[in-house]
């Protein structure tokens, strides 16, 4: 009987926690915006990409689909509705207000998983549960493999900046510095973060995770990309951008990687900050003025595409 007892002392103990988390939660993010859950306007058709090209797609937040000639990639992947501190009867934390613009089961199947940084709107368990396999690669940041090794992947890698790993697949990923912070929880301290160089054949994407205003961009250069996946969102207040960048920086740094598309990612998913939810694209397709037209993906589901004779 003393077991038991210890168990059901265990598990009020983690409820009452729990409810105050998620009162102070809630009192902290009164007065950011409270939208109303909707679905996305479109939804891409994997089934229907090619084995040559690139192929890039939007499903939420920094989530995105990328085919390279034939090679299918993932970037943080996150399908939960809501993210955060799992529990025993439920999870705190954000609530996403748009849908996957694609739902896990019409996922194909994924050579490789990218993961940016160990934070739970981009590391999410029951997401990468599902989309790793025996045939899965994962690329990961600094001291954050053991968080991925109990779903059984084919293999996992770990990298620093400006380290890279060419994969069998024939993807080359080169790690990025970038200006944020990576532990999962407090006292994860040495978990690491960056972005990614992502090359296969003629093709090469840029994918930034999260990060500030920074001039390590300026380096991405070189890799001559076609693509460049930035964050817009989670700027506001101030405070923020010690971590995330406005979308005017968004846009600078873009222009300092010599890409000639910017994919906008990490806004209008979960409301992680205090400004309006249109605010970001606005704001970065007046920053981009006559240049719009290089912003792709700006809503979610769609699905972006370069062969081979239009780049």
């Amino acid at each position: 009987m003393v077991w038991l007892t210890v168990v059901v002392v265990v598990i009020l103990v983690v409820l009452v926690a729990g409810a105050l988390f998620f009162m102070l939660y809630r009192r902290a993010t009164s007065r950011w915006p409270h939208p109303p859950y909707r679905s996305p306007e479109a939804s891409p058709k994997p089934d229907e990409w090619g084995d040559e090209g690139l192929y890039i797609a939007w499903i939420g937040h920094s989530t995105l689909l990328i085919r390279m000639d034939g090679v299918n990639i993932i970037t943080d992947p996150v399908f939960s509705e809501r993210v955060g501190v799992s529990l025993p009867l439920c999870t705190i934390g954000p609530r996403r207000h748009v849908a996957p613009a694609l739902a896990l089961a019409q996922c194909p199947p994924v050579d490789v998983v990218l993961l940016s940084h160990a934070h739970m709107d981009h590391f999410d368990y029951p997401s990468l549960r599902h989309l790793i396999g025996p045939q899965t690669q994962v690329v990961t940041a600094a001291n954050t493999a053991r968080l991925i090794r109990r779903f059984g992947p084919r293999g996992v890698f770990e990298l620093e900046p400006g380290q890279a790993v060419e994969l069998d697949c024939g993807v080359t990923i080169t790690g990025q510095r970038v200006k944020h912070w990576g532990s999962r929880f407090p006292w994860n301290r040495d978990q690491g973060y960056q972005g990614y160089v992502i090359q296969r054949g003629d093709w090469c994407v840029f994918f930034a995770g999260d990060t500030a205003l920074t001039s390590e961009m300026e380096a991405v250069a070189k890799f001559q990309p076609q693509v460049t996946c930035m964050p817009i969102g989670a700027y506001a207040p101030e405070t923020f951008q010690g971590a995330h960048c406005t979308p005017e920086q968004a846009w600078e740094m873009f222009l300092a990687t010599g890409a000639q598309h910017l994919i906008p990612i990490h806004h209008d998913t979960f409301v992680l900050s205090q400004e309006p939810l249109d605010e970001p694209i606005n704001r970065l397709l007046r920053a981009a003025s006559a240049r719009e037209e290089v912003i792709a993906l700006t809503k979610h589901g769609e699905t972006f595409a370069l062969t081979r004779q239009n780049f």
